[in-house]
C-alpha cells in the first residue's frame, strides 16, 4: 500500500507507513519494526 503525506507524528518527515491499530501514516522515526506498529501505540503497549 502506498502511503503520502507527512508523518501524523512529527508532521516532518514523509509517511513511510500506515499503522495497522491506529491508522496513522508515521515516518521511519516513528515505527517500531519489532511491534510493526507506530511508536506511539508501541509506547501505550507497554504502560
Amino acid at each position: 500500500m502506498s502511503v503520502t503525506g507527512l508523518c501524523h507524528v512529527c508532521e516532518a518527515a514523509p509517511a513511510s507507513h500506515t499503522c495497522p491499530r491506529c491508522g496513522r501514516a508515521v515516518c521511519e522515526d516513528h515505527w517500531d519494526d519489532d511491534a510493526d506498529i507506530c511508536t506511539a501505540c508501541a509506547q501505550g503497549q507497554t504502560q
